[in-house]
């Protein structure tokens, strides 16, 4: 089974371009969806973010998430430490997840897919790619934030000429080119490789 890693910048598409691949009947994984789920489910990961972060960043509803971004979001130790703690426990659902699936290729998603190395684990990788002003645009509208905490957030992320060298492909969601067309081009060069 050919494994396919989709990546991309903050707003720049990447669950839509996964939408439009979940549509031609290739399965999804979404590893910050399952990092989400682990970040309060996993007592193992919950402990240690405890011990590194103190007990306060839970609270009875689970991660204060505002909390835990305004610290690893600043801090590039701190972030480095809560990737060490999830993304091995997101690499194992991952690897679980495949095993139950019967397509031809699978993909998983991924915000941080080369920053974490996950991608050389992968035998494919599709980067999503959208101008920052857009990038900005859309996750301002989407999460209620401002532009500087948009841009703080990119900023902890590879750049995207660094993201376009490293992937294999390049979808482009700057709304001038069309999407499906670009997504079946990709599709149709894994299913015949």
């Amino acid at each position: 089974m050919i494994t396919v890693g989709l990546t991309g910048g903050i707003g720049s598409g990447k669950s839509l371009i996964g939408e439009i691949f979940k549509r031609l009947g290739i399965p999804v994984f979404h590893a910050d969806d399952e990092a989400k789920i682990i970040l309060n489910s996993d007592e193992a990961v919950v402990g240690r973010i405890k011990k590194e972060f103190g007990e306060n960043i839970y609270t009875s509803h689970g991660v204060d998430r505002k909390q835990l971004a305004d610290i690893i979001f600043n801090d590039q130790t701190a972030l480095s430490k809560i990737n060490a703690i999830i993304h091995p426990r997101v690499r194992q659902y991952f690897i679980e997840w495949k095993g139950k699936q019967k397509a031809k290729y699978v993909i998983e998603e991924a915000a941080i897919l080369f920053e974490s190395n996950a991608y050389k684990e992968l035998d494919i990788t599709i980067n999503v790619h959208a101008d920052e002003l857009i990038r900005i645009k859309r996750v301002v509208e989407r999460d209620k934030t401002s532009g500087e905490t948009v841009k703080s957030r990119m900023n902890n992320q590879l750049s995207d000429e660094e993201r376009i060298k490293l992937a294999d492909y390049t979808i482009y969601n700057d709304g001038k080119q069309m999407l499906l067309p670009q997504v079946l081009n990709i599709h149709h060069k894994i299913l015949n490789s």
